[in-house]
């Protein structure tokens, strides 16, 4: 077992091996696949197919600088799409518990407590006062 790893590791050497994008790619390919067989669909199945293929490339390719190229883009995207879901995710959690105002004057956003009353909120930026009701 330990010369497979050997020559595995001698093989391996020089490539780029499985990154971010590699393991998301083939988790996508492989619910992919998961769904061809319950919806008998030609199309999603060579997608998926496709998508394995390009996986093992990734995986093997000797172009290093290329690959990590691409998965700095992958990142990227990946980063703000999750960014902005958490921000969703965390706005709607936020909304049961605050409340969040816009200043009058310099349009800064303050978050207040909900279930107050009226108050009188004291904006940290431009520091003017206004009531208002939560």
């Amino acid at each position: 077992m330990n010369s497979f790893k050997d020559k595995m590791a001698r093989f391996m050497y020089g490539r780029y091996g499985m990154d971010q994008l590699s393991r998301n790619l083939s988790l996508i390919c492989l619910v992919l696949l998961i769904v061809t067989m319950f919806v008998r669909n030609n199309v999603i199945y060579m997608i998926a197919l496709f998508g394995i293929v390009y996986t093992y490339f990734r995986v093997f390719s000797r172009n290093i600088s290329r690959r990590s190229e691409e998965n700095e883009k992958y990142l990227r995207f990946h980063y703000k799409v999750v960014g902005k879901l958490n921000k969703i995710k965390f706005r709607i959690t936020d909304s049961k518990t605050h409340r969040i105002f816009r200043c009058p004057s310099c349009s800064q956003k303050i978050r207040v407590p909900r279930g107050k009353g009226k108050i009188s909120i004291k904006c940290p930026k431009c520091r003017i006062e206004f009531i208002k009701k939560t």
